[in-house]
């Protein structure tokens, strides 16, 4: 009989660091992943020699001493690490109708660069993006308050975030901006928890665009240089990860997890489980309802999960930075008309129209150089779509059916539309176009409905209203975006949660100050800031491609 002291279920990056962190604590730890691949969103894969990351696109607070580069330190991983620093003058391009407004690293850049398009909103410009500031600074402040003196000047403490807590995004920009294409540029990383400003959670939107403030960085080998490190580091610990071991059921017994059944019934035993997977995977696929309070069903019956997606993996046989195109990401939306895009988007009209009214588009092989062969570019865009509207292909054991490739034939022209807005005919120059749907999403990251960014970050279902790392079950617990945040960071973060909480410590006792750990950073636009070893790798992938 095998048996361990944590099993984890799932190898995104919440499990992977719940591993590295209970494997250096001396524990015998198995990570089981049903993909082929480790990383759960953050993974990488090939499409005919050319690389692509579904799930990561640029990762923030990477400078030295900044919260990120903390965290990987801390893990022990830092040095199998290389980032690509994005065009910090425009690491996002807002595409705003016919208009382009570029944001760029720094938070004073950023106001005087707003202020340039904006003159007769200054004032509001610097009071809000200072509004963002205190309130994401005291949103991280509050786990760290400590002591009789400390928690009882919380309220002073954290008097901006109190204000505006309970408030959606679209009150407090209306609060303090007029001009609606400005709460457009403002608005924009919206994308990055799926939400329109109508129902994001302002303190969730001040985290996102704070965690930016000092510009985007992209991981050499895409999301999956992020999971080869981690995985790096959980082996380093004698850890094991498995891949293709689809997880049937959570053994519980006597009201305590004690156990994994795989697929082939296979039974592995453990002091400890621990959950990446989703809470309605968690809770209502892998254990018996008997075991599951009734307080805990009905929260699970109210849960509502994020949007998810629709991603084109496109290869273009063409000099794209003839078209301005750069290391940044590029915000495509029809006017600033935000809400409406979004609804929109959510709307039951999926596969008809000529174009999509918002998309995001990241050409990868100018965020990491190394990668580039010399001659093809790669690009991931992306939209989002309501689950609920594939209805057509929900159910199906095989919904690879003719009419499945129909809609995907069309989605992808619609996508393509959008990209010839700035690449001009596109469409010639195409090597390949491969589609993932929300089906995808369901098949190999095993995500309830698709959703990329685990439960929906509205109000009522974030911060003291989000899922627990420490189940009702015990020994159970739970990572990933559902629990403590989502996006890269926030869900590496879950996984030290889940890890303290089981060796009963803080998630701070579990970042080990090394100073030999450092992340190495180049700037993607400039090439005479990266070593010899970057220029061989690409002058590696060149020769091979001739």
């Amino acid at each position: 009989m095998q048996e361990f002291d944590t099993i984890i279920i799932g190898s995104g990056v919440g499990g992977l660091s719940t591993a590295i962190c209970l494997a250096r604590a001396g524990q015998k730890v198995l990570v089981l992943e049903q993909h082929y691949v480790p990383g759960g969103w953050s993974h990488s894969f090939t499409l005919k020699g050319q690389r692509f990351s579904p799930g990561v696109h640029y990762v923030g607070q990477l400078e030295e001493g900044q919260s990120t580069n903390e965290l990987y330190r801390g893990l022990g991983i830092a040095n199998d690490m290389v980032f690509f620093r994005m065009n910090k003058n425009a690491y996002e391009h807002c595409l705003i109708g016919n208009e382009t407004f570029d944001l760029p690293a720094g938070a004073e850049n950023l106001k005087k660069t707003l202020t340039n398009h904006f003159p007769h909103e200054e004032k509001n410009i610097n009071e809000y993006l200072s509004l963002v500031q205190k309130v994401s600074y005291e949103l991280q402040l509050i786990p760290t308050l400590k002591g009789f003196w400390q928690n009882i000047t919380v309220p002073f403490r954290t008097k901006h975030f109190g204000k505006f807590a309970l408030f959606p995004l679209k009150k407090v920009i209306g609060w303090h901006v007029k001009d609606p294409k400005l709460k457009a540029v403002l608005n924009i990383q919206c994308g990055d928890h799926g939400l329109p400003p109508s129902r994001a959670c302002f303190p969730v939107h001040c985290s996102v665009m704070s965690h930016y403030f000092d510009g985007g960085f992209y991981p050499m080998g895409g999301g999956g240089g992020i999971v080869k490190a981690m995985t790096n580091g959980v082996k380093r610990h004698n850890g094991e990860i498995r891949v293709k071991q689809n997880v049937r059921k959570i053994i519980i017994e006597n009201k305590k997890a004690i156990g994994v059944q795989l697929e082939n019934g296979e039974e592995i035993f453990a002091k400890n489980i621990v959950s990446n997977a989703d809470p309605s995977i968690t809770y209502l696929n892998l254990i018996d309802k008997e075991h599951l309070s009734k307080s805990l069903l009905k929260k699970l019956d109210k849960t509502k999960y994020s949007v998810t997606s629709l991603i084109l993996f496109l290869t273009l046989d063409i000099d794209v930075t003839l078209y301005n195109i750069d290391s940044g990401n590029f915000w495509m939306m029809k006017d600033e008309n935000d809400d409406a895009n979004f609804e929109d988007l959510m709307s039951s009209n999926i596969d008809s129209g000529d174009s999509f009214p918002s998309v995001f588009i990241s050409c990868t092989t100018l965020k990491d150089p190394a990668s580039f062969n010399g001659r093809y570019h790669n690009f991931e865009i992306v939209t989002y779509v309501d689950y609920d509207h594939l209805k057509d292909f929900n159910g199906l054991d095989d919904y690879h059916n003719e009419e499945y490739k129909i809609f995907k034939e069309k989605i992808i022209n619609k996508l393509m539309n959008n990209l010839e807005k700035i690449i001009p005919n596109a469409k010639q120059h195409i090597i390949q176009a491969e589609l993932g749907t929300p089906k995808t999403n369901e098949f190999y990251i095993n995500s309830t409905k698709g959703n990329v960014y685990g439960t929906e970050k509205t109000l009522n279902q974030v911060g003291p209203f989000s899922y627990k790392n420490k189940t009702e079950i015990e020994n159970l617990f739970l990572c990933g975006a559902c629990t403590l945040s989502h996006g890269v960071a926030g869900a590496t973060y879950s996984g030290l949660a889940a890890a303290a909480a089981i060796l009963g410590c803080t998630s701070d006792d579990l970042l080990i100050e090394d100073e030999n750990q450092k992340i190495r950073i180049y700037d993607a636009e400039d090439s005479a800031t990266w070593p010899d070893w970057v220029h061989t790798k690409r002058s590696d992938k060149i020769r091979k491609f001739v």
